[in-house]
């Protein structure tokens, strides 16, 4: 008798663990269990598009930039009209000190932003240049102002030969050499389309 009893207590026990087994998997897994796993699996997703988002814009500014010179490698890269002028004028400046270290052969005698009435896709900002330079000096400048990047164009060129002209930097004797060149043109360059609606908008705002 107490081995029947022994019997029927394991076969209770394990008709109760079936039991709850059965009631886990109906009710308790697909009510319970089921729902915590996919929560979990969203707050991980979640959390792994917040890190590439993060990601993506602390590399936002760096890749916008690689992105705009990829597509618009002759554009000027300054973001207003005012700025790509100051950039030009130094641009001429460097220019004109590598052709003639010291200004001894070419020399910028002005340098005038002028206003573009043009209303085209994109923005031209030009500055009328005047130069006093030799020859060899004036074809290494406007060589270097049409080879480089951004690109520059050169438009309404004028030049003069002169008997004489005045070297800066030196003395007015000295400073008098022969067959100098008085030259004048637009030096010019493009803006993108942003760029060129952002100072059009500033314009407006002012």
């Amino acid at each position: 008798m107490p081995q029947i009893a022994d019997r029927d207590r394991w076969l209770a026990l394990a008709l109760l663990l079936g039991v709850l087994a059965v009631a886990y998997v109906l009710l308790v897994h697909p009510w319970w269990s089921v729902p915590m796993r996919e929560a979990n699996e969203r707050v991980q997703s979640m959390q792994e598009r917040e890190l590439r988002q993060r990601l993506q814009l602390q590399q936002a500014p760096e890749v916008a930039k690689r992105l705009l010179q990829a597509r618009d490698p002759g554009f000027l890269p300054e973001a207003s009209a005012e700025l790509a002028t100051a950039a030009l004028v130094q641009r001429l400046e460097t220019i004109v000190r590598q052709a003639s270290p010291g200004n001894r052969s070419c020399a910028i005698t002005n340098r005038s932003p002028m206003t573009e009435p043009r209303r085209d896709r994109f923005a031209r900002v030009v500055v009328q240049v005047r130069l006093r330079c030799g020859t060899p000096e004036l074809a290494a400048v406007l060589h270097s102002i049409e080879t480089g990047t951004p690109r520059l164009f050169v438009g309404n060129l004028n030049v003069l030969a002169q008997r004489f002209f005045f070297s800066p930097g030196t003395g007015a004797t000295a400073g008098q050499r022969e067959g100098g060149l008085d030259v004048s043109f637009d030096l010019y360059g493009y803006l993108p389309a942003s760029a060129a609606a952002a100072s059009t908008e500033a314009n407006r705002a002012r």
